[in-house]
């Protein structure tokens, strides 16, 4: 009998969440009806050669992960293009092992996106999206330039995420 009270209670809470119009951020529609994006290989801006690659590839990636048949595959076939520019990318010491030797350091990216219709009209813009990944400093320069990379990759990772998210986002 508590079972099925739970289960009721469940079933009420999600009605009640569903019926006032409570959706997850990014759920709804891309901007001006777009159906189908292209996203372009982002501009780097920086001197970290490769960073576009990377941070492109898990855009993409994000995309389809969320919504399969969002992306074209070419910028002919798409509604829209999604052009970003890395502005900057940087790296700095936030903790210390003594004076001298940097103990942890963090990872700093700017990104700055236009979604761009078919007619050369820009219809949606996200300035300045920045956000930071901590990683952890050694004594090898190989494994500093690897604990890099992957703060890069998750950092790519969770800036995908919120491109998707408010790209998406029409509250």
């Amino acid at each position: 009998m508590k079972k099925v009270k739970n289960i009721a209670s469940l079933f009420l809470c999600a009605l009640m969440t569903y019926a006032c119009g409570y959706r997850v951020a990014g759920s709804g529609e891309l901007p001006d009806n777009i159906e189908k994006i292209f996203i372009e290989v982002f501009k780097n801006s920086t001197s970290k050669a490769g960073i576009e690659r990377v941070v492109t590839n898990q855009l993409i990636f994000e995309f389809t992960r969320q919504r399969e048949k969002i992306l074209a595959n070419e910028a002919i076939n798409a509604d829209a293009t999604l052009k970003g520019v890395i502005k900057k990318i940087r790296t700095k010491t936030i903790s210390r092992r003594g004076t001298e030797l940097a103990r942890e350091r963090e990872v700093i990216m700017i990104i700055d996106l236009r979604l761009i219709n078919q007619n050369g009209d820009v219809i949606w813009t996200a300035k300045a999206l920045s956000d930071r990944q901590a990683y952890d400093v050694s004594d090898s320069k190989l494994e500093n330039d690897r604990n890099e990379s992957l703060a890069i990759a998750i950092l790519s990772e969770r800036i995908s995420e919120r491109i998707f998210s408010r790209l998406t986002d029409d509250f």
